[in-house]
């Protein structure tokens, strides 16, 4: 699409409930020019506009090379998304993107793709987890590790036991609160770097979540000798405008918007965890 300023019209053509409050909707573009022009990389986003409430920032889940549809999974957590809860299959919203820059999918070819992520689920991760899935024979070892609060915060959990059943992939799950029927570790994401047999010559990490949480994974990966620059980041901020202009994403002098979301280790530590920034 040519003006990354002005919202296109896409149709719902399926909605899926994941969890209560989670939900994909999987869109369309209404004019069919824009959707055969559309393109896309794992990790970037769309600001999606939901006429007379308001626009926000969600990550596209859907795989590049699917012609068809366009997803994204969004939790319902303020106005605009309660409202587009409320959307069912054939009504309208608006959608401009993608916006930022994606995972280091090119970079990580033949090497291990090692995926960390925190909380109650994350868009940006799930989105390379299948991309590698699709494209097996193009990458090494597929290591996922997901830590959350409490046992009963881990969404997708089907979908995590399918993963672990496919070959030269791990799933590794911890909670810091376990529950007597929590079947898998007890503790921060951290604890699970040791079961997990990292090649750190050869893997390239890909992590999202709170930000208290990749900093302490990135701390952990860095002391189990992952190099600084094979360890990349998806960072979350008030994106309003999505082309580095209402500076509400500013981290110094780079915008999470037009800069990352994702960005290397190296690129962003000095601005980790610093309140205000």
């Amino acid at each position: 699409m040519n003006d990354l300023r002005q919202p296109h019209e896409a149709e719902i053509i399926e909605r899926v409930q994941e969890t209560p409050s989670i939900y994909t909707l999987r869109l369309r573009f209404t004019d069919p020019a824009v959707h055969a022009a559309y393109r896309f990389a794992p990790g970037q986003f769309n600001m999606l506009y939901l006429y007379g409430v308001g626009e926000v920032p969600i990550s596209i889940v859907s795989d590049p090379e699917d012609e068809h549809i366009v997803d994204h999974t969004i939790r319902a957590v303020g106005r605009v998304t309660d409202a587009m809860a409320r959307l069912q299959v054939g009504e309208r919203l608006g959608v401009r993107g993608p916006y930022g820059r994606g995972w280091p999918v090119e970079q990580a070819k033949g090497r291990d793709v090692v995926i960390v992520t925190g909380g109650l689920g994350c868009a940006p991760v799930v989105s390379v987890i299948n991309y590698v899935l699709k494209r097996r024979d193009r990458y090494g070892k597929l290591t996922i590790m997901q830590g959350v609060k409490h046992a009963d915060d881990l969404i997708w959990r089907e979908q995590y036991e399918a993963w672990s059943q496919l070959p030269n992939t791990q799933v590794l799950l911890s909670a810091s609160e376990g529950g007597p029927l929590w079947p898998w570790h007890v503790g921060h994401v951290p604890v699970l770097f040791d079961k997990a047999a990292l090649d750190v010559a050869n893997s390239t990490v890909m992590m999202c979540g709170p930000e208290g949480m990749m900093i302490a994974a990135g701390k952990g990966l860095l002391e189990q000798g992952i190099p600084a620059e094979d360890i990349y980041l998806s960072m979350e901020r008030n994106m309003q405008c999505a082309v580095g202009k209402c500076g509400h994403c500013q981290m110094g002098g780079q915008f999470v918007c037009k800069d990352g979301p994702v960005f290397s280790w190296p690129e962003i530590v000095a601005r980790l965890g610093i309140k205000g920034v």
